[in-house]
Order: structure tokens, then C-alpha cells, then sequence
């Protein structure tokens, strides 16, 4: 070989045997397999649920008939709860909505992402409180309203109509589901 090849292998060496030192470390404690159970768990490693009775409390603080209204639909059907809740509304234009309740988000953290998104934002007050709308340029039916959780974080709301024919004041719906939630539902 020559000289070339074996500096280009030495330094290839070093590399890998730095790399390997640098993403390795010990841990202490005893590795515990996900079959041996344990506290919150069974025998086959499953996160016993019971102990989060209120997991998904924020996807039922409105009833599916005060979000199809709101959003001037006839029916609202859930089409996902989980770290956010989802719906479609049919009706004379079927539209989307989402909301999600960030128990550690601020209205700041929010609105930053909203404007790195393109998003143009508006500062309004909904049943007293503090909010903004947020609409994306690119889809001017569509809008988010975003207010402070009167426990602790943000809520936000957003409404979508899946045609583009849709008029009217696009921040409306999310507008009526906010006041709806900050009123408790009333």
C-alpha cells in the first residue's frame, strides 16, 4: 500500500474510535426487561391507562352538536383524540377542526410560531381574555384562534372548510368554539 492509503486508513481509524468513545457512556442502575412488570405496567408491558382517567378530557369539553354549530355544520364526528382532537364537519361545506390545549405552552411561544410559519396574527379578546387569530396566506378560508386555558397553557381552535368556495368571516367558527370553551361549554 501506499502511503497515501494508509494515512487515508489511520485517520479513517481515529474517526471511527473517537465517534464510538464520544456516543458511549455508562448508565448506572439495573437493566429491567419490559416483560418483568413493575409499577404502572404488567407482565406484558403495557402502561396500565386506568391511572389517567382525564386523558382525554380536552377532546369532550364541547359535544359534537356545539361544534357542528359553531361551525354552521349539521354533524360533527370525531376523527382523532389523542395529543390533539380532530373533527369533521359535514354539512353544506364539510370543514375540518382541531383543537388542542398545550398545558405548558404560552400565548408568546404560539404566536412565534405562527409568524415563522407565514401566518399573519391579530391580537383580540375573547369572554375577556386574550387571544389572537392566526391565518395562513396560502389558505384564506382557513383560521386559528389561540387564548389563554383559564387552568394553565393555551388553547387553540382551528377551522378549515375542505372547499374553497367557503365565504364569510374565516375566524368566526374558531371565534364561537373559544368563547364556547372559556364559558365552560355554556
Amino acid at each position: 500500500m501506499t502511503r497515501r492509503v494508509w494515512v487515508a486508513l489511520t485517520v479513517l481509524v481515529a474517526v471511527v474510535a473517537l465517534l464510538l468513545a464520544g456516543c458511549s457512556r455508562a448508565v448506572d442502575g439495573e437493566a429491567v426487561s419490559v416483560n418483568a412488570g413493575g409499577a404502572g405496567g404488567s407482565s406484558r408491558g403495557n402502561v396500565d391507562t386506568d391511572q389517567f382517567d382525564k386523558l382525554l378530557l380536552e377532546c369532550t369539553l364541547l359535544t359534537t352538536d356545539q361544534i357542528a354549530k359553531a361551525v354552521g355544520g349539521e354533524a360533527a364526528q370525531s376523527s382523532f383524540n389523542g395529543a390533539i382532537c380532530r373533527w369533521v364537519v359535514s354539512g353544506a361545506v364539510t370543514t375540518g377542526v382541531t383543537f388542542n390545549w398545550f398545558e405548558t405552552g404560552n400565548q408568546r411561544a404560539e404566536k412565534d410560531v405562527a409568524r415563522k410559519l407565514g401566518y399573519t396574527t391579530e391580537n383580540v379578546r375573547i369572554s375577556s381574555t386574550a387571544a389572537f387569530t392566526q391565518r395562513d396566506p396560502r389558505r384564506p378560508a382557513a383560521c386559528g384562534v389561540t387564548a389563554n386555558s383559564p387552568a394553565r397553557g393555551v388553547y387553540t381552535w382551528w377551522v378549515e372548510p375542505r372547499a374553497t368556495g367557503a365565504s364569510g368571516d374565516p375566524c368566526a367558527a374558531p371565534t364561537k368554539l373559544m368563547e364556547l370553551v372559556l364559558s365552560g361549554g355554556q
